[in-house]
């Protein structure tokens, strides 16, 4: 039987090890290694190949790596893509029905997360787009946004007085240690601890009223719809919810100009417009409304299911230092990766020093060891016995204290 790696999943698996890298019980290492890739491959530089899943590979990670760093709890953040915020662009909408029948407009996406539903401003707020001008006339793609949004309502609005018709609802704002640690070309911080932290209770608990039906867009305007200009009030929305109910703008030419959520209700997971039970006259052609669904819990309530979080961004700088000279420099290093609860050498128990060597040392003496040479990547070797020679690669020689890494 076939399967599938949901989104869901995706986003747990990445929140779970954001929690086992901030569990006490773990130590997580960053890793760097492979310092004469070319003798492995002749064009690395240029062509290198894609990673190889196998313990046997797995084993040539541990022999030719070079030094660990921790990965600390503050050093690892669940990101999303980064959409900035710019003028003149079409974002997409948030949509609970985006599938490989129905894509998301206009960026045509078959899955909501990898449309451009959510921006990030240029203060480093981030904001979900409710509603991007769909409308029939538009072909249901949207309209170009033209006031950056920049409020922290808890309420959705619109961004500014363009008339661009825009709704935005502001979710948080990215701290500054996470901008200097996990602001990337690509990808943006979402917050680690959104369930407890006080600073986003505001917008956790506005989910509640969130979880409300806020958008209802117009599929078809209809046509003879009752006597023109009038407007239809507490037209209530049907489904698996309750308390829901619009307001329908008629216009001139006796079509639906406009609807408005008056009230959100809660419970819904589907919905349709009761136009008869509202009072809103049935026209020679009638209007078609798409009651959109927000996520479950509301806006804000789970923000890593809501933006889709579901890649995860470690943070680990590699320095060297006199005190503890366990990275080498004056070389170079082709791999890096991550390793959980590595061990102290010759030891069961788990590392959990800052930053560790993964290399050999030796530590030459007697006379001419300060004019000794050796090559970074060369061999040196040691004959062990008869027919038997031990060979190590060079990563570094000080000649100031004689120790040689290999």
């Amino acid at each position: 039987m076939a399967a599938i790696i949901t989104d869901q999943l995706r986003i747990l698996n990445a929140k779970n090890f954001v929690d086992a890298v901030q569990s006490s019980n773990n130590s997580f290492y960053a890793w760097i290694g492979l310092p004469d890739a070319p003798k492995f491959q002749s064009d690395w530089d240029a062509n290198p190949p894609a990673p190889k899943d196998s313990l046997n590979e797995s084993n040539y990670y541990w022999d030719t790596m070079l030094a660990l760093k921790k990965i600390n709890s503050g050093d690892v953040s669940q990101v999303i893509r980064k959409i900035n915020w710019q003028s003149g662009t079409t974002y997409d909408m948030w949509r609970n029905d985006i599938t490989r029948n129905n894509a998301s407009q206009p960026s045509g996406s078959y899955d909501i997360y990898d449309s451009n539903f959510y921006v990030m401003n240029s203060e480093y707020k981030v904001y979900i787009c409710l509603y991007n001008n769909a409308t029939p006339e538009n072909n249901f793609r949207g309209g170009p946004s033209l006031d950056e949004p920049n409020f922290t309502d808890l309420e959705p609005r619109e961004a500014g007085s363009s008339g661009d018709g825009y709704i935005w609802k502001y979710l948080y704002s990215i701290k500054p240690n996470q901008i200097i640690k996990f602001d990337s070309t690509n990808y943006i911080a979402v917050p680690t601890d959104w369930e407890t932290n006080p600073s986003y209770s505001s917008v956790r608990e506005n989910a509640k009223s969130s979880g409300q039906i806020k958008i209802v867009t117009v599929r078809n305007r209809g046509v003879g719809i009752g006597t023109a200009n009038v407007t239809y009030t507490r037209v209530p929305i049907r489904g698996d919810g309750r308390d829901a109910e619009a307001t329908v703008v008629v216009n001139n030419d006796a079509k639906v100009e406009s609807i408005t959520v008056s009230n959100g209700g809660s419970g819904y997971s589907f919905g349709t417009l009761d136009l008869k039970e509202g009072g809103v006259p049935k026209g020679t052609i009638d209007p078609v409304f798409d009651i959109i669904i927000p996520p479950p819990g509301g806006h804000g309530a789970d923000i890593y299911r809501e933006l889709g979080a579901y890649h995860v961004l470690s943070y680990a700088r590699f320095e060297n230092d006199s005190q503890n000279p366990d990275f080498i420099t004056g070389n170079q290093f082709a791999q890096v990766g991550i390793v959980k609860n590595p061990t102290n050498y010759d030891s069961n128990s788990i590392l959990t020093k800052d930053k560790a060597s993964a290399l050999y040392a030796l530590k030459l003496t007697g006379v001419g060891y300060s004019e000794a040479t050796f090559t970074a990547d060369s061999d040196v070797t040691q004959t062990v016995g008869l027919g038997s020679t031990a060979v190590g690669k060079v990563v570094s020689y000080d000649p100031s204290t004689g120790v040689l890494k290999y």
